[in-house]
Order: structure tokens, then sequence, then C-alpha cells
């Protein structure tokens, strides 16, 4: 299994990075959309955590800037309904710090940001989730609770009624719980405001 890769970024398209290695092979690498956006200018070197899939008519390999990412993307394949260009997608929106919040605040409607995943899809992937979920990521806090998810929903959704996409407001929203988790609804939401009309 090819688990990490060390070599020159040769060329970028799409989700797609070519890194070429000091033993002269290219390695076609599919990575999500912060790994991609946070990639080093071509010629300069790149270290990523890798997946290796094999399927019968392909094999794919998926790059990850953390061992954290790469043991979570491997844990979503292992659900139902979710492939690896799924688990992708999903890694591509949320961190694995985020799929940790989402599990503890009980709010599997979240996921419906990654393409592809409709609510009933997102029901059945949040499940299987909290079931395998081992701690990837950064632990939660022992403060945390399903009331921090429902006051996470109730922003979200009179944030979404002034017109902005949860997938923008998702991550100031949860940014502003976390530090201040004794504010009530409205001043979360007036913060909120004030963070995306920056």
């Amino acid at each position: 299994m090819i688990a990490f890769l060390e070599g020159r970024l040769d060329e970028v398209f799409n989700n797609v990075c070519l890194v070429l290695t000091q033993g002269g092979v290219g390695y076609a690498v599919s990575v999500p959309a912060h790994t991609r956006a946070n990639l080093p200018k071509r010629g300069e070197q790149l270290r990523l955590y890798t997946s290796l899939v094999v399927r019968e008519d392909a094999m794919e390999l998926f790059g990850f800037a953390t061992f954290e990412e790469r043991q979570a993307f491997e844990l979503l394949v292992t659900i139902s309904k979710v492939g690896a260009k799924t688990a992708l997608a999903v890694l591509s929106i949320f961190r694995p710090q985020d799929l940790q919040r989402i599990v503890a605040d009980d709010d599997p409607m979240v996921l419906t940001q990654v393409p592809g995943i409709g609510k009933k899809t997102a029901q059945h992937v949040f499940l299987e989730l909290k079931d395998k979920w081992k701690g990837l990521g950064t632990p939660l806090e022992s403060g945390e609770s399903t009331g921090a998810g429902q006051m996470l929903r109730s922003v979200l959704d009179g944030l979404s009624s002034l017109g902005y996409a949860e997938s923008e407001s998702y991550p100031v929203v949860r940014e502003i719980l976390a530090k201040n988790a004794d504010l009530d609804v409205s001043e979360v939401l007036k913060r909120s405001l004030k963070e995306l009309s920056r």
C-alpha cells in the first residue's frame, strides 16, 4: 500500500495533482479542495498522506495534508453508499474535527452540504459514522453536547432565511459557538452576520 508520497509538484488539474518522485515516477493523486488550495507552487516539494483505492476497473490514489484526514477518508469509505469520490467530497467541506463535532452535536443534516448527499443518505451516513467513529482528529471538549447542535441548527436556519448558503455560514457559526458557548441564539446570529458581511 502507498501510504505516504513525497516529491515535486509537476501539474494540477481539477482536483488531481501530479507528483514526480526522485526516482522519476509520476503519481496522479486526487486531493480534497482545501488541500488543493494549499498546494505549493509547481516545481516545489510536496508531501501527502495517501490512500490507495483498488476497484475492478481502476486503482486510484487519494492524498491528504494530514494523517488524520487520511484516517477519516479510510473510515468514510467503509460506510455503505459512500464511495471514494463521495468521501473526498465530504473532506473537501469538512475536516476531521468538523466530523467529530457533527457526531457530537447530533446534526446529520449538515452533511447535505456535500454534493450528492440528500437527506436520507445524510441520515444513513451519520448513523454509520457515529457508530464507527474512533476519535480521529482533535478530541472534543467534554462540555460539548446536543444543545450546541440545536443552537447551531437554529442559527444556520436563520442565516439561510437571510440568503446565506449553509456551506458559507457553517464554519463561521461553528467557530463562534466554539469560542462563546454561553451566547444565546440572537447573539450568535448577530455575530455571524457581522463576520459574513466582512
